[in-house]
């Protein structure tokens, strides 16, 4: 009714407390652990606090190859995935999808904490798995034989990870199970699926460098629904006509703008030059007819990119050869299949109008 929206309002402080209460117990259970890891000898650094941090949540199928394992559970089901994985437990995983990227974050933490060393703003690896606790024994043995630090590990026994994803405060999520990343980006979390690079290449292991691609990525779909729907003409004339009239964010905006905060951190030390992290935009724009466009909005967000390529259309396939990005984000499949012919770590990021048109194909 009406009238039910006027009144005292003074019910309403409630849910305000509640919330203030579950900070308080939050903040005392970080205290907590925190005294536990403080008096613990350890040479590793603490976990940071998940609101300080920038949280990368990895399914276990992204960080190793479990291609076999995953046959067996398709083929013979749960138990004996299960046993399989228990009595292989000291047999060490393969790198999968996203280990050199996780490798590479872990790298950037090295150098943040010589640099700031009471600093939490820097990556959190958790492992965010749909497995059951019985196969952690094996991860744990795997993580460690690579020396990976992931502390946090999230075995949800076949639930839905995505609940957990919001949580722990997610800042990027791969996974090699395209539901669920689906699921994630609805939930509005930054998500990709991870996969496999055909061919074995050499990556950096001193600068993590990732390679996104503009629209329905860093920037809405907006335009690239002119493009499908209307054509090319139309989308040039239209960017022309909006040049100054920023892109609306797409779903990986959040996470570019992450990697520009920890580049600052660099960059007020003097380590520009040194830098050990590296970004690229590789567009099919093409940069006379609507270039200016992308660039005019990174500029409005405050964020640079390293580097920007706008190939008109050129596949980008060779381009990231040259690049070797850890991971490469796109929305659309030709591209991620041309990238892992070439031996790039693609991440495929279901969002937008190119999802509508390679499902009707």
């Amino acid at each position: 009714a009406p009238g039910a929206m006027s009144g005292s309002g003074s019910e309403e402080p409630q849910p305000g407390l509640a919330e203030e209460d579950r900070l308080q117990e939050a903040e005392q259970d970080w205290a907590a652990a925190k005294a536990f890891y403080d008096n613990a000898v350890t040479q590793r650094a603490r976990p940071p606090k998940p609101q300080n941090a920038i949280t990368v949540a990895v399914s276990s199928r992204a960080l190793f190859n479990l291609v076999e394992e995953q046959k067996i559970y398709e083929e013979h089901g749960l138990e004996k995935y299960v046993e399989y994985q228990q009595n292989n437990e000291n047999v060490i995983l393969k790198p999968g999808p996203a280990f050199y990227f996780v490798k590479a974050l872990e790298h950037v933490n090295a150098r943040l904490l010589e640099l700031y060393p009471d600093d939490e703003e820097r990556f959190d690896i958790v492992l965010m798995t749909n497995n059951h606790a019985q196969v952690g024994v094996r991860l744990i043995n795997s993580i460690n034989h690579y020396g990976l630090t992931i502390e946090r590990f999230c075995m949800t026994g076949g639930e839905s990870p995505v609940g957990y994803l919001t949580a722990y405060l997610t800042n990027l999520y791969l996974s090699a199970d395209s539901d669920k990343v689906q699921e994630a980006i609805e939930a509005g979390i930054a998500a990709a699926t991870m996969f496999t690079a055909n061919k074995d290449v050499a990556y950096s292991d001193t600068q993590l460098r990732v390679a996104f691609d503009g629209d329905a990525v860093i920037f809405s779909d907006e335009s690239e629904q002119i493009f499908k729907e209307q054509g090319l003409d139309r989308f040039f004339e239209h960017e022309q006509l909006n040049e100054n009239k920023p892109l609306a964010q797409g779903p990986l905006k959040g996470f570019l703008e992450d990697l520009g905060k920890l580049q600052k951190k660099f960059y007020a030390k003097n380590e520009r030059l040194n830098c050990p992290i590296r970004t690229y935009l590789v567009t099919a724009r093409s940069a006379a007819s609507s270039g200016a466009r992308v660039l005019k909005t990174l500029r409005s967000w405050g964020l640079e990119i390293d580097e920007a390529l706008f190939l008109a259309g050129a596949p980008k396939g060779p381009v990231l050869v040259k690049i070797r990005p850890h991971i490469f984000f796109d929305d659309q499949m030709f591209h991620i299949e041309g990238a892992q012919k070439l031996g790039t770590p693609a991440a495929h990021v279901p969002y937008g109008i190119a999802q509508k048109y390679s499902k009707s194909t």
